[in-house]
């Protein structure tokens, strides 16, 4: 027999063999299980409640809505909470995912990279992966907030520095432990020179 004909049949045996190996791989690997459809009205999801920390935040409790862990959305995650008047969500951007944010009731306003007005209710804000952002309740009336990514990573940053509405929140969040948070959920938060601040 002829040595490229051998050759050839030796890449084929290989190949083959390969291919083989890549079924039988792939038979074991397990998938997520199907999302699941759900209906919330306003005061259902999960109820989580923030733990201490230096920088204060909006709010003391948030809703997850929809997500890995709510529903089974392996694409997205979205959430909601009451900001008191004179509530501020610090300056701070996301890490490869969009955000939209909706301003249910009440007015604020918002800082978005070079933007800086003020929105009502009805206002939507589209935030692009890296664009810093801040909001401040400036109003007299609480505002319903409700936001939605692109994709999962945030959720692990809200969980990380909570814990289930009802449980007792006995420990602050060390600055060791929120950075570790941030990396966790894809954010960053803090000043970052010729963006806007809060004033």
């Amino acid at each position: 027999m002829r040595p490229w004909i051998l050759s050839g049949l030796a890449c084929v045996a290989l190949f083959g063999g390969a291919v083989r190996g890549r079924i039988i791989q792939a038979s074991t690997v397990t998938t997520a299980p199907a999302p699941t459809p759900l209906i919330l009205e306003k005061d259902e999801g999960e109820l989580r409640e923030r733990r201490p920390r230096e920088a204060s935040m909006a709010s003391n409790q948030f809703f997850i809505k929809v997500d890995r862990k709510n529903g089974g959305s392996q694409q997205m995650f979205m959430g909601a909470e009451d900001i008191p008047p004179g509530g501020l969500i610090p300056k701070h951007k996301h890490l490869g995912q969009d955000e939209i944010l909706i301003i249910q009731s009440g007015s604020a306003h918002a800082w978005l990279d070079t933007q800086e007005r003020d929105v009502h209710a009805g206002a939507v804000i589209f935030i692009p992966s890296d664009t810093w952002v801040s909001l401040k309740n400036t109003g007299s009336e609480t505002i319903r907030l409700a936001f939605v990514f692109s994709a999962p990573g945030y959720d692990e940053f809200m969980r990380c520095t909570s814990v289930p509405a009802g449980d007792s929140v006995v420990n602050r969040v060390s600055k060791e432990e929120f950075v570790e948070c941030e990396h966790k959920g894809h954010v960053q938060y803090g000043d970052n020179p010729g963006s806007p601040a809060p004033r």
